[in-house]
């Protein structure tokens, strides 16, 4: 019997309202097949939000599929990481409701990698409306997601964490 390859990451919920928790849960819960219940706090960073996390192990291309389930939801911030494994990238995934949703490859010192491709289509984009080039690789880096998430990763700092395995 051939083993499917595993990976682990962790799902970051910087801010959501409290009433999409159990809707966040479910969600994930059901990409993991198993039941979720995180340990929500209060976000100060944005009053009337909370926030939590959750290591997984599970299948790789697992974070992807829990990033497009929780862009469903209208005003939460989340950041999704997954290690590289055997054959797969690792990749990072964030979203935010005023920047949308934002995805890089990431080595195993989750360092950003940037295509040749997207590197190109800044550097023409740019060079077309006139941008700095400065803001353009900024932009395919991640930076405006970066800063308008870095208050939400501090505040969460110390948040306890809990392990979920995906069910085969």
């Amino acid at each position: 019997m051939a083993h499917s390859p595993t990976t682990r990451g962790v799902v970051f919920v910087h801010s959501s309202p409290r009433a999409l928790t159990i809707h966040i849960e479910w969600a994930l819960g059901g990409l993991l097949g198993t039941q979720v219940n995180l340990d929500w706090l209060d976000q100060p960073v944005a009053p009337s939000t909370v926030r939590s996390e959750m290591s997984w192990i599970g299948a790789p291309d697992l974070s992807a599929k829990m990033a497009s389930a929780l862009r469903a939801f209208p005003n939460i911030r989340f950041e999704i990481t997954e290690e590289p494994s055997t054959g797969f990238d690792g990749q990072r995934i964030v979203s935010t409701p005023s920047l949308g949703i934002w995805r890089s490859s990431m080595g195993v010192f989750g360092e950003t990698f940037v295509s040749d491709d997207k590197l190109r289509s800044a550097i023409a984009n740019a060079n077309a409306v006139g941008r700095s080039l400065v803001d353009a690789v900024d932009e395919v880096m991640g930076g405006p997601w970066d800063r308008e998430l870095e208050p939400f990763r501090f505040a969460g700092e110390g948040a306890p964490v809990r392990w979920l395995h995906q069910v085969s």
